[in-house]
């Protein structure tokens, strides 16, 4: 194992376990946004919900008529300013919960959900920047929730975000997106496709790449606080990219999902 490959593992921490503590709660369904062919945001009214972390996510638990249960972790997508709470959910065809949430879910349903859940992949402006936020499709759900946090705060801190999406139509808050970087002379949104793009795609045309990465992320120098989320050979590769780029492995937080890790 080489040198820059002991300090990526390092910094790929394992899911953080729910504690005893947490309790479930109703969450009702206040309204229900497409954000793609393929994903919504469930925004949600519930019960004595804590607060939170941009960063954090929850359980989910469904409960069938006959008292079967399916349970999947989902990221935050709103920024703990907002009292509703916000999931999105991307839907997976042979899944147990998302074909529901993001194809079938109505407005007044209702289910169970705990949290907020973890503690290491999160950000807040008290934690300054900057803020470097890399994300590879549906990994954008926690870090939408830093750009929202952050816009609400003042916009003080730099802050750039660099987003991979298979195609134009996949990607997530794309409106919402242009819109928080118009006129936000701190902010840069970069996206990049990596299997089709229309004819007047004026973003990249890749998967993320050492290259990529020079060219639209802070150097090394300023030392900022690096988000990266997407599937699990995705985050790996940034990561090992980043640090052998000269980043310090404890300033590249990272969050992954798939066979080895959870729904973002």
């Amino acid at each position: 194992m080489t040198a820059i490959e002991a300090a990526v593992l390092a910094t790929l921490r394992p899911t953080v376990t729910t504690p005893p503590r947490l309790a479930w709660r109703e969450a009702e369904i206040l309204d229900v946004v497409d954000e793609t062919p393929t994903a919504r945001s469930l925004v949600l009214a519930v019960a004595d919900w804590p607060g939170h972390l941009p960063g954090q996510h929850v359980d989910v638990r469904l409960t069938a008529e006959d008292g079967y249960q399916a349970q999947r972790s989902y990221s935050i997508a709103s920024p703990p300013e907002r009292r509703e709470l916000t999931l999105t959910i991307e839907r997976i065809d042979d899944g147990e919960v998302s074909p529901y949430l993001a194809g079938e879910a109505r407005r007044g349903d209702r289910f169970e959900l705990r949290g907020p859940i973890g503690g290491y992949f999160t950000w807040t402006v008290e934690a300054g920047g900057p803020l470097q936020l890399i994300a590879g499709g549906s990994g954008l759900v926690p870090l939408m929730a830093m750009l929202r946090h952050r816009a609400l705060a003042g916009r003080q801190v730099a802050a750039r975000a660099l987003v991979s999406s298979r195609s134009a139509d996949a990607i997530l808050y794309r409106a919402e997106l242009d819109a928080l970087a118009t006129g936000d002379t701190r902010l840069s949104i970069v996206q990049t496709l990596t299997r089709e793009a229309p004819p007047n795609w004026s973003g990249e045309r890749r998967r993320i790449d050492a290259g990529m990465l020079r060219a639209h992320t802070f150097p090394p120098a300023e030392r900022p606080r690096i988000f990266v989320c997407g599937p699990t050979p995705f985050v790996e590769a940034v990561a090992s990219a980043l640090v052998g780029l000269g980043h310090a492995p404890d300033r590249v937080w990272t969050e992954r999902f798939g066979p080895t890790g959870r729904t973002p």
